[in-house]
């Protein structure tokens, strides 16, 4: 072991060299024992498989064996339950050479289990936020006693809690233990590249950003698309890529992302009835089926495991020899994710094989491609506006405490963005005048309404912070095997009615409607559906859609491209070369149709069509790269100052069922937030300071 594990307790050290076999720290772990050591805040980033884990514990525990901490002194937080389960053989092997414990505690760890950990409460401890609230609101547990010896809380995978509420809602629980704990408590964040690492900080760190010293540590993080071997092909279906897969990479480990669970098990069942041994993972399926099949294919050689966005993380499938990926992912720091799950052996390149099945689809992954060439990688923007988890903090403080004083509230959170007195403040008031919360004296009650509405299994609703759309789970005896869409089981068929789940089709016996459970039965062949409600992914960003109209004036990503992708993208060129400029945007009219072309992004033109009003076409659906303008327009005219009064797009009423809580906000609340996270003003005005080509057709 050389020098820089001379900081590590002795214990550790040891164990590094004699048990672990390593001989030397990695520098993303040499370079955090420092400032974890000295008790910084500290964001740790390093691609997948990077040690991350390592370098966050070993400086932790060192320092819980020197200042000889007890009870409960680290929380380590995973956004998922397999991530967590993944981890904790790892960590239990790391601490017990300390003679230290390490327990679990989510969803599926069983009532007795938990019992044990209150009573002896372990040293470091894995669980989710939604746990974490549970654990605040439950009445079975003495949180304040549990939690009295809290010092550090690891947050792994932060940016996946970055990008959508459930890091509001993580970082209010944050503010809420370290009331509860009496002093600041050390936050080190374990994160994928992101584009403005500093700012992750910031906002990991809370109410602490002004005080505590911190530390972005990112050593290797520094990316050669030119170290990688990337390859485009556009294959035009599923099937062909299934065809492909099947015939490439013989006695290889492949694990192949798709962008939807439906495609997973549709690509799953064509590559089993070509002869490939495949396995299936999504969120859709039983936990136990998912960790068969991912144990299975971690101890396999020849063979596939087809995935959503899940394994994107960092469970540990064991050593890949190839990543596949059906579509681009929408962003750049979502495929570096699914790149760096290859190239962990000695001698093995990074890899990826991406399959376009359309030509909008070879144009965004060419997009894509390209930007990650050129070494861009998008910034994190925490989700504006979260009043509905201000909301839902409110009730659930309250149900904490029993009791929270009329004006003492805000000191849980420190003052921190969106909790502060004088935005939480209309919430509030909403909450008690609708009788969410009721005031007593100077303090404030759970009201009535909130019982009504959430008070089912002892106010679990209001532990997740997002919405899940109602599903059927699916039986074979027992057994569970996942869970399906309702439509499935109501639309109508002729013949017998089958599923698709699992990679494999099922006959459904019969229908407990009542308690939403489906008992099926296996039957041969194919002839099964899937399907599940799908979220809008937002679509392109800005700087996807620039990329892509880079494509289109020619500009190729430095990737191997097939003889297919090739002549994919010369057709686009050519079905396109009218609609791109360099140097701005293009104007068509085409007989009685005026389309804008902004290659702007979905944000950007739902920004712009909110602001056109009447200029835009009313029946129009927003797309990526143009807007269609009403048909009477002349000039560009029409376009003088736009860009001084930006508008808030429109939002789809429906759209509200999706942002859980919204009914604990005033509706123009609920309406104004839907409305923030869609604008994307910047791009928008940069649009409009752009000149506009006019092109007329006959």
């Amino acid at each position: 072991m050389t020098s820089p594990a001379l900081a590590l307790h002795p214990t550790i050290a040891y164990h590094l060299t004699n048990t672990l076999g390593w001989q030397r720290l990695r520098p993303l772990q040499q370079g955090a024992l420092g400032p974890i050591g000295d008790g910084r805040d500290a964001l740790l980033i390093a691609p997948t498989a990077g040690g991350k884990t390592e370098a966050a514990v070993f400086p932790l525990l060192s320092v819980m064996e020197e200042q000889r901490w007890t009870g409960l002194s680290v929380l380590y937080v995973c956004p998922l339950k397999a991530l967590l389960n993944n981890l904790l053989p790892r960590l239990q092997a790391y601490a017990g050479w300390l003679g230290r414990r390490v327990e679990l505690w989510h969803g599926d760890v069983s009532r007795s289990r938990r019992q044990t950990i209150l009573r002896d409460p372990p040293d470091i401890l894995l669980t989710t936020p939604e746990s974490l609230e549970a654990m605040l609101i439950g009445t079975g547990v003495d949180h304040r006693r549990l939690l009295a010896d809290l010092r550090a809380v690891v947050v792994d995978e932060v940016h996946a809690f970055a990008r959508d509420d459930r890091g509001w809602h993580l970082l209010a629980v944050l503010e809420r233990l370290t009331r509860l704990a009496g002093r600041p408590l050390q936050r080190i964040g374990l994160s994928a590249t992101v584009g403005n690492p500093d700012d992750l900080l910031s906002w990991l760190q809370g109410s602490g950003a002004a005080t505590r010293p911190s530390e972005v540590i990112a050593p290797e993080t520094r990316t050669d698309p030119g170290a990688a071997d990337v390859e485009l092909d556009h294959v035009g279906s599923v099937a062909n890529a299934a065809r492909v897969i099947a015939a490439l990479h013989n006695g290889e480990k492949r694990l192949v992302f798709c962008d939807s669970r439906r495609m997973v098990e549709e690509l799953g069942q064509m590559l089993r009835d070509l002869g490939v041994t495949t396995f299936l993972s999504h969120s859709s399926l039983s936990a136990e089926e998912r960790r068969r099949a991912e144990e299975a294919f971690a101890q396999s050689r020849d063979c596939v495991i087809v995935s959503t966005s899940t394994l994107e993380l960092g469970i540990d499938v064991g050593d890949l020899d190839r990543v596949i990926q059906i579509n681009a992912p929408w962003t750049v720091a979502s495929f570096l994710q699914r790149l760096g799950r290859t190239g962990r052996r000695s001698g093995v390149r990074r890899n990826c094989l991406v399959l376009a099945l359309t030509p909008d689809d070879l144009l965004a992954s060419a997009g894509l491609l390209l930007l990650w060439s050129r070494g861009y990688v998008e910034p994190l923007r925490p989700p504006s506006s979260p009043r509905h988890i201000v909301a839902q903090q409110l009730l659930a403080l309250t149900l904490q405490e029993g009791r929270i004083g009329d004006a003492l509230w805000p000191d849980w959170w420190n003052g921190i963005g969106p909790f502060g007195e004088q935005d939480a403040r209309p919430v509030l008031d909403h909450l008690i005048a609708q009788g969410f919360l009721e005031r007593d004296g100077g303090g404030l009650l759970v009201g009535p309404q909130a019982e009504r509405r959430f008070g089912r299994r002892h106010f679990m609703d209001l532990t997740a912070v997002f919405t899940a759309p109602p599903e059927f789970t699916v039986l074979r005896g027992n057994v569970e095997i996942g869970r399906t869409d309702p439509g499935l089981l109501t639309s109508a068929v002729s013949g017998p009615r089958l599923l698709l789940l699992a990679g494999r089709t099922w006959a459904v016996d019969w229908i407990d409607w009542k308690r939403r459970r489906c008992f099926v039965q296996p039957v041969d062949g194919g002839g099964g559906r899937a399907r599940w409600a799908t979220s809008m992914s937002g679509g392109a960003s800005f700087a996807l859609s620039r990329a892509m109209r880079d494509v289109v004036l020619g500009a190729d990503p430095p990737v191997k491209l097939t003889r297919r992708a090739v002549s994919g993208l010369t057709g686009i060129r050519e079905d396109h070369r009218d609609l791109v400029r360099p140097d701005g945007t293009v104007i068509v009219r085409t007989g009685g149709d005026l389309q804008w072309w902004t290659w702007a992004g979905y944000r950007a033109n739902a920004t712009l069509t909110a602001t056109l009003g009447p200029l835009a076409d009313p029946t129009q659906r927003v797309d990526d790269q143009h807007i269609r303008l009403r048909n009477d327009l002349t000039g560009t005219g029409w376009r003088q100052d736009l860009v001084s009064r930006l508008s808030r797009p429109e939002v789809d009423e429906r759209a509200l069922n999706g942002l859980k809580f919204s009914a604990l906000l005033p509706h123009e609340l609920a309406v104004e937030t839907l409305a923030a996270r869609l604008a994307d003003y910047p791009a928008a005005a940069a649009v409009l300071a752009e000149p506009a080509h006019l092109v007329n057709f006959v």
